[in-house]
């Protein structure tokens, strides 16, 4: 079952305001080649900010989301027509396609609940990638006390006038924790339920390992800074295939 703010199309209409271009992006972009027309998967992609990115510097992008108002939104925007866009959960993709590229954005990765669902994901990804390509994605550390951090409350300007966002955590069960996000519009209010699951690094790498993928480098920061599993927010992976 999809959050609503992922289905529903008013508030996927106002994703990229509070969730739009920043370090991260300009991270994953700079992993396409700048010199050669590449086929590049964004797997969990949204809106598509980073396929229409890669779309507008000549790249092949084929983006994929299981959430049809997230890519109608895609399709509507500059360059989206550039993209190719499938409706399709991660585990579940499959595509005669090879890429130099997967990628898996914006703590999508969090949004697989089982390790079962991160399994299949993963061997979708090898299965898809050519020989000597690249797969990178990120997860948040397990480690960070992510729950005193997790309440928040912002104010987002929108086609529909101010809206006022506030997130909140609400339990943490096993490695999953499980939130509500607000939306108050002037005329409504919206919820959104959310789940993510926090594996630990030695837990992904040992799923990497089984799905005969390589891991060539683990960041701590999108400045590509060593991951250290005592102050830093991120894991982010670089796989390749095992030789």
């Amino acid at each position: 079952m999809l959050d609503n703010h992922y289905i529903n199309p008013k508030l996927a209409s106002i994703y990229e305001i509070d969730s739009g271009w920043a370090k991260d992006s300009d991270f994953y972009l700079s992993l396409a080649s700048k010199d050669k027309k590449q086929n590049i998967l964004d797997i969990g992609c949204g809106t598509g900010l980073i396929s229409r990115a890669y779309a507008e510097r000549n790249h092949n992008v084929t983006a994929i989301d299981p959430s049809a108002a997230m890519l109608e939104i895609g399709r509507k925007s500059l360059h989206g027509d550039k993209v190719e866009w499938v409706e399709s959960f991660s585990q579940d993709y499959h595509s005669d396609k090879k890429f130099d590229l997967i990628i898996m954005t914006g703590h999508a990765f969090q949004a697989l609940l089982s390790d079962n669902d991160i399994s299949k994901t993963l061997n979708v990804m090898k299965n898809s990638l050519k020989d000597q390509g690249l797969i990178a994605f990120e997860t948040r550390n397990p480690d960070i006390d992510w729950q005193s951090r997790w309440d928040c409350e912002s104010k987002l300007k929108t086609p529909y006038g101010e809206v006022k966002q506030s997130r909140e955590f609400i339990s943490m069960r096993g490695r999953i924790k499980e939130f509500k996000t607000k939306y108050k519009f002037k005329d409504e209010e919206l919820t959104s339920n959310s789940s993510l699951l926090f594996p630990s690094k030695s837990e992904i790498e040992e799923m990497i390992n089984k799905a005969q993928l390589k891991v060539k480098n683990i960041f701590g920061n999108w400045d590509k800074s060593d991951f250290d599993p005592d102050s830093s927010d991120e894991m982010i992976f670089l796989l390749g295939h095992k030789s």
